[in-house]
């Protein structure tokens, strides 16, 4: 990183109302500046990543098969700017849509669950052989999503869960696809389940209730790992990361 600025971090959001979260805080407190970029609102994503020194692409409510839905017309240019944040070889951190749209420029494919199931509320993940240092046995996580994504050829399957197997991937060094959602602070929780009644009606998804429950037991271990996780991906340190299993 540059010894002439504080390093920055671009993150990369899908609404006006969109909110880096608990993410966006470890950032904050690691030194980083944020660049918030939405490019469904018309934001420009940079043509390098001269001026910046990690990307995250969080979640959001479209796909990343609106490639030609003139509502989301940031999904095609965030596509377009995946290979430009691999090939710089600089940190790269995809949440939930964020990763369905690094594995879908990297070739994979994004689909809904062959029998209708959602994950909404908090779920067990199991890491993979490949996963054991990013966890301590399996641990839980929340996710609110009904799309996932097959694992890119080339790339390392982390952890997987039950409904939705692929759940945490590595591409490279430095690039990493997070299925679930380790941003999302109580406010966002208390939102999503109480204003979606749609969603929670639907198979996989967990009753209303839970969630802000489950919130308040698995938290705290949340908020070690994406810690650990983030401090470990901007220093590239090799130490692992661990979570207490779950119960």
């Amino acid at each position: 990183m540059s010894s002439m600025r504080r390093p920055r971090v671009l993150q990369i959001v899908h609404q006006s109302t969109s909110d880096p979260g608990r993410v966006g805080q470890i950032f904050g407190d690691l030194g980083f500046e944020s660049d918030r970029r939405c490019p469904n609102l018309g934001d420009p994503l940079p043509a390098t990543l001269d001026e910046h020194d990690a990307v995250v692409i969080y979640g959001g409510p479209q796909s990343a098969n609106d490639v030609n839905d003139p509502d989301a017309p940031g999904i095609r240019a965030e596509l377009d700017f995946v290979p430009t944040v691999l090939q710089s070889g600089k940190p790269f951190l995809g949440i939930c849509l964020g990763a369905q749209i690094l594995a879908k420029s990297l070739g994979a494919k994004v689909d809904l669950h062959p029998d209708g199931f959602v994950e909404a509320g908090y779920y067990r993940i199991e890491p993979t052989a490949e996963g054991d240092d990013y966890f301590d046995g399996p641990a839980m996580f929340y996710q609110w999503h009904k799309e996932g994504f097959d694992v890119p050829t080339g790339a390392t399957l982390l952890a997987q869960s039950a409904i939705f197997q692929n759940q945490v991937f590595r591409y490279g060094e430095k690039a990493y696809g997070l299925q679930f959602h380790p941003e999302v602070l109580e406010p966002v929780i208390q939102l999503w389940s109480t204003d979606s009644p749609d969603r929670l009606k639907m198979p996989g998804a967990r009753p209303a209730e839970t969630h802000l429950a489950e919130f308040k037991k698995f938290d705290k271990e949340v908020d070690r790992w994406i810690r650990r996780f983030i401090e470990r991906l901007v220093s590239h340190r090799g130490d692992s990361m661990q979570v207490e299993a779950a119960e």
